[in-house]
């Protein structure tokens, strides 16, 4: 029931699943065509049979924890941490201050996507942090056209949008330093600001009912 996660592309960015014991990783890749070669199973993987198991037209993949992490490291996710704990984190991704679900609740909805999907993977609206987020909350925002739940995504967006409102600001804070601190910390309060622990805009929904809800 961990949601573990890895590095990829020199840490350009995270590839993130959910654990489910007996050395297997549930997680959710792009389409079969255009993913990461990371995500596919190791020719002759030995693990695990059904390495790289997926249903038709799904992108929810099973795979031994070895393909899953390929060259990276494994890193866990933190759940429940403090606001001051998440803004101090630089980096998108590693953390929300939601609570988690007991491990066999998260592993149940890892288990019903492996077989049901989890719709059209997107970067930023519906991605593998999304899912995982998912199965370790069942917090699902309610407005699918702005930004996923994702902290990686909002990073992305959150770093331009940081520069674009601290711009006004550089006339009157002429000193380098401090435009910089402002700057981080205005790309920091974004982040905070669309975690899903804290939003107003997310509902708590039965892995059952996902799909009726998504619109799938």
């Amino acid at each position: 029931g961990d949601h573990i996660y890895t590095y990829r592309a020199v840490f350009a960015y995270s590839h993130h699943g959910i654990f489910v014991g007996n050395g297997k990783v549930v997680h959710f890749t792009r389409s079969e065509s255009s993913e990461d070669q990371n995500d596919k199973q190791t020719p002759g993987c030995k693990s695990f049979p059904d390495c790289g198991f997926r249903q038709r037209n799904s992108n929810v993949v099973i795979s031994c924890l070895d393909c899953f992490l390929g060259d990276g490291k494994l890193y866990c996710f933190e759940y429940g941490v403090s606001p001051s704990i998440f803004i101090a984190k630089m980096r998108g991704g590693t953390c929300t201050t939601a609570a988690s679900d007991p491990a066999d609740t998260v592993i149940h909805r890892a288990m019903f996507l492996l077989q049901n999907g989890f719709g059209n993977y997107d970067v930023f609206q519906n991605n593998c942090e999304d899912f995982t987020l998912y199965c370790k909350t069942g917090l699902l925002i309610r407005d699918r056209n702005g930004v996923g739940r994702s902290g990686q995504a909002s990073s992305v967006i959150g770093a331009p949008l940081a520069a674009i409102l601290s711009s006004p600001l550089k006339m009157l804070v002429p000193n380098p330093v401090a435009m910089g601190t402002i700057s981080a910390g205005m790309y920091c309060m974004s982040r905070y600001a669309t975690d899903i622990g804290v939003r107003s805009d997310v509902i708590k929904v039965d892995v059952e009912d996902l799909s009726r809800n998504l619109g799938w």
